[in-house]
């Protein structure tokens, strides 16, 4: 896609549609700057005859103006104005991006100024544009009959008008777009990754996603450890898992080397069940195709590594997915067995459905071996995060009050929303077995937290923190299908944390 900023709408030099922003007052102001007196007479007839409000989800077109260049222009309702906030951006981008995908539009011309105010920075807002805007292609159609695939839709140009932004802006507008461009490219890789079925998305095609990965970008070291070498390591709790299942399991190792050799990286580490029935301790049958889900904190992680190599970020990462399918059968692991962790710490395995945990505690002990400066674990781990909070938000718990601060400020700038929940003292008995070191569930209750604390018992020695999406990494119901959260949030994080950005 190619993309620009002018300040003159008669000087463009290609056919398109613009896209200006309009609250609830109808105030069209910002218009005259750019078309002609009875242009903007005709308009505001128009919208005095329309429907159109200004509010949010609304907008109107209109088909013919002097500019020959125009050939349609689109107002994008903004809501009140008092009232305009960075919630209000976004639902008015989303808009718009739906606007462009639904009337297949080309070439674009996007008023930045009508949709700024105070409260909006421009860089923030180029940024979102940018993955709104770029995002709008995905459609799932790996499954589907190839004849029978619609083309998807690509915008060929997108040119910025504004009055505001000078063209001494445009370099740095390139940047935060070019930012978009690649978050959107991983939140796209996260979202195929979970809405492929399990019998195409084992955990021997998420390591090969890795692999390709690591063809793309000579700071990506991608390692691959199979269940021979995971048995070597003592990792017989990740192994437990896939006993039941003809899929091997998996350790993926990816290593961006973007900073500092002596700088120690940020680790991240995804759950990578690629479908979980429970195991003996099996799932209702009931919606039990959405299980296929339970990779999604791999994929989050797939899709963030392919994000900051797309954009050379000067830092050192390292992702660890630990991925196996949880299959009952003759050879699976039953509730009441006792298995070794790699840490040496054993685990009673009470329920074979609280499979998450167990291929986890493994991996974050092996991340060890890194000497991380944070490390960062994503899982759709619980259902009781869903009771707590809903599909708004990830729970996030940790032992570093300092990175849970620097995650929510990340969750405030992506609004990929997180929520702190307690993971104190007294939560941590509720593990507690007559026949191991721990129990891998506890009673009834909190049940996000007691997840948290089984796994706290193995990031001892670091800075850790946890974040539970089994809320937010897909949608249900007629639009059903993945996220691609917390992608964006974990991007932001690195983002801050980069030594350049």
């Amino acid at each position: 896609m190619q993309y620009d900023l002018t300040d003159n709408i008669t000087s463009i030099d290609v056919n398109g549609a613009a896209i200006f922003g309009v609250f609830t007052d109808k105030n069209i102001k910002i218009l005259a700057k750019y078309l002609k007196t009875t242009d903007i007479a005709k308009i505001k007839e128009i919208i005095k005859k329309s429907s159109f409000e200004g509010k949010i989800n609304q907008s109107l077109c209109i088909y013919d103006t002097s500019n020959k260049k125009l050939e349609k222009i689109y107002l994008v309702g903004l809501g009140e104005k008092n009232k305009y906030s960075e919630k209000s951006f976004l639902k008015a981008v989303s808009a718009l991006s739906k606007i462009c995908k639904n009337n297949n539009l080309k070439n674009i011309f996007l008023s930045i100024d009508s949709l700024l105010t105070d409260k909006i920075k421009q860089d923030w807002a180029i940024r979102n544009i940018s993955i709104h805007i770029n995002g709008i292609d995905y459609v799932y159609n790996e499954t589907k009959n190839k004849t029978k695939i619609k083309i998807n839709y690509k915008i060929s140009k997108i040119i910025f008008i504004s009055s505001l932004l000078k063209k001494s802006y445009l370099s740095s507008l390139k940047k935060y777009f070019q930012q978009g461009v690649a978050i959107s490219s991983g939140i796209k890789l996260a979202k195929k990754l979970g809405d492929l079925p399990s019998n195409i998305c084992t955990p021997t095609y998420l390591a090969k996603t890795a692999t390709d990965l690591g063809k793309t970008n000579k700071k990506l070291n991608i390692k691959i450890h199979n269940e021979k070498e995971m048995k070597s390591m003592g990792m017989n709790c990740l192994l437990s898992v896939g006993n039941g299942s003809e899929e091997p399991s998996k350790l993926i190792t990816m290593k961006y080397n973007g900073g500092a050799k002596n700088e120690k990286p940020i680790a991240l580490v995804g759950k990578g069940i690629t479908f979980d029935t429970g195991g003996i301790s099996i799932k209702p049958s009931n919606g039990m195709d959405e299980m296929k889900y339970d990779m999604c904190g791999a994929a989050s992680v797939l899709g963030t590594m392919k994000t900051i190599s797309e954009l050379n970020l000067k830092i050192n990462v390292v992702g660890v997915i630990a991925s196996a399918e949880n299959m009952p059968s003759g050879s699976a692991t039953n509730p009441g067995d006792v298995v070794t962790t790699m840490s040496g710490q054993t685990v009673e395995i009470l329920n074979t459905d609280a499979e998450g945990r167990l291929v986890l505690c493994d991996a974050l002990t092996y991340v060890s071996r890194f000497k991380p400066k944070h490390v960062i674990d994503v899982a759709t781990l619980t259902g009781a995060v869903l009771v707590a909070l809903g599909k708004v938000a990830s729970g996030v718990l940790s032992n570093d009050e300092k990175l849970t601060e620097m995650l929510m400020k990340s969750s405030n700038v992506s609004h990929d929303y997180i929520w702190e929940l307690p993971m104190w003292e007294e939560f941590q008995s509720e593990l507690d077995s007559n026949f191991a070191d721990i129990a891998n569930i506890g009673k009834r209750y909190a049940g996000t937290i007691t997840a948290a604390c089984f796994l706290s018992r193995f990031t001892e020695d670091y800075s850790w923190a946890h974040l539970d999406i089994a809320g937010t990494a897909w949608n249900e119901g007629a639009n059903k299908g993945g996220t691609g959260r917390p992608v964006s949030l974990l991007t932001h994080f690195l983002l801050e944390n980069a030594k350049s950005l």
